[in-house]
């Protein structure tokens, strides 16, 4: 594979410069109208935590007024007169794209990741159907090109490939590679795991941290996690960490039933290959931004579909979660944050049909391009071009629709309890991915009785996670130590 160049670290530089949101755009779910100033101070918070969460304090949206924090896309062009005809406009001049045959469902075939040509992360093995979810069908040593990218020496380092499921229950695949420490686990116990849930933030295979580990250094990587301690400080305490491919094999960018499920069937996986040696270890799960998505997907569904798992799922630590995909609708389009959100619909509409009879011909023209291949250090890039969903959809307020609302919704599972304790931080000055939305999960999540923790830190989205990351990890190592989990609700 190649070797990453110079002019790529410098793309990645520029990328991470004009879109300080390029480690995590997202989607979440459901109306937060709670506040409509977005204070999200509070306990243990830093300053006030008064953010905009893209409404006026008379609850109408926003005008935008600059690329880097106002919604154009809802809050000024689209909701214009002239940007409500701009679909119709679209629809007219751009030709449909040349799908044989054509329809929805050929649609959603083209939009669908391209093979990689390794049939780990590309094969879909016969007989899924009568597979238990969890049940383990590959596993393969990947030592070798791993090291290179991990900091502290290991024993092993494996992927595996196992059974699960999709958004709507069908079988499917989930990979993942495990990384077993040389460091010895002092005790008591056996050997806890981490589960590492990076933001991948991609729409094509090869952005999976699993094809990374496999292949070495590639343009897909990213970059900002080489940086982050995570893996390392695991790894010094002689945890093993779990690092799931949790998009899926269509890789459904930014939908968390996909992956809760390929969390907690890969940790079944592990469970399954070293019975003797994690068969019973306690589990604890951190992400980011994207990987907050799917942890926040995985804390609940432990209970409806890996219960077995709850009593050894100490705890899971959420940063800089996009919690309420509605309020991303007001904050992420059509700004510099735009590229990432537009990939996130593309992600989610790859398990949501109901969503493509809204899109019209340019943006089926769009997701059949190349641009269903690339991978956060490119989605990032394309926010400087400001487009919003709007000029995508053929439909008026397509972000204030029947669908939209019933994927809000579904995405935000705010009808479901997390099955372990949780800890929840947010940079107290995001303007893309507000506080408010994670205060209000810590909120919901405390109506339900689980323990909870919320700290605000200090900084945007990139130095939220720097600045957070060590009270999270000393959390997630404190429910490891089994110390019992504190709460504040």
């Amino acid at each position: 594979m190649p070797k990453q160049r110079g002019g790529l670290w410098v793309q990645w530089g520029v990328a991470v410069l004009a879109v300080t949101v390029a480690i995590g755009s997202g989607v979440s779910a459901g109306p937060a109208r709670a506040q409509s100033s977005g204070s999200a101070g509070g306990e243990g918070s830093i300053g006030t935590g008064s953010l905009t969460d893209g409404t006026g304090s008379d609850g109408t949206l926003l005008n935008g007024t600059t690329l880097v924090t106002g919604s154009l896309g809802t809050g000024s062009a689209a909701g214009s007169p002239l940007g409500s005809a701009i679909p119709g406009v679209v629809g007219s001049v751009i030709p449909e794209p040349d799908l044989d045959p054509p329809g929805l469902e050929t649609l959603r075939a083209e939009m669908l990741p391209k093979p990689v040509g390794d049939q780990f992360f590309d094969e879909y093995p016969p007989g899924l159907p009568g597979m238990t979810n969890g049940q383990v069908i590959e596993t393969r040593d990947v030592t070798p090109a791993a090291r290179a990218l991990l900091r502290g020496p290991v024993r092993e380092v494996r992927q595996i490939k196992v059974k699960s499921t999709d958004s709507a229950g069908d079988p499917s695949f989930a990979t993942a590679t495990l990384v077993v420490p040389a460091t010895p686990w002092p005790g008591p116990g056996p050997r806890p795991i981490l589960v590492n849930n990076v933001p991948i933030n991609g729409l094509g295979r090869t952005c999976t941290p699993g094809y990374t580990l496999e292949n070495g250094i590639t343009p897909s990587e990213n970059f900002l996690e080489l940086l982050r301690p995570v893996t390392t400080k695991a790894e010094e305490r002689g945890y093993a960490v779990l690092i799931p491919d949790h998009e899926g094999p269509r890789m459904a960018y930014a939908e968390p039933f996909v992956a809760g499920h390929a969390i907690l069937d890969t940790i079944r996986g592990v469970r399954g290959v070293f019975p003797a040696e994690f068969g019973s270890s306690k589990v604890a799960m951190m992400g980011y931004s994207g990987g907050a998505i799917a942890t926040h997907g995985a804390v609940k569904l432990i209970d409806s579909y890996a219960p077995e798992l709850s009593g050894d799922i100490v705890g899971a630590a959420l940063g800089g979660i996009p919690a309420d995909f509605e309020m991303l609708g007001r904050t992420m389009n059509g700004n510099l944050a735009g590229g990432l959100f537009l990939a996130a619909v593309f992600g989610i509409s790859r398990e949501n049909p109901e969503i493509l009879p809204l899109i019209n011909s340019l943006g089926q023209r769009l997701a059949i391009t190349r641009i269903k291949d690339q991978c956060a250090n490119t989605l990032a890039v394309t926010g400087v071009l400001g487009v919003p969903v709007e000029l995508l959809a053929n439909v008026k307020r397509a972000l204030d629709s029947p669908v939209a609302h019933d994927i809000y919704a579904r995405m935000k599972m705010a009808d479901r309890k997390s099955g372990t304790p949780l800890y929840i931080y947010n940079g107290g000055q995001e303007f893309w991915i507000p506080a408010l939305g994670a205060r209000n999960l810590y909120d919901e999540q405390c109506g339900y009785g689980v323990r909870a923790l919320y700290r605000q830190v200090p900084g945007e989205h990139i130095l939220g996670e720097l600045t957070g990351n060590s009270g999270a990890f000393d959390w997630v190592d404190a429910r490891l130590r089994g110390e019992p989990a504190p709460s504040e609700c």
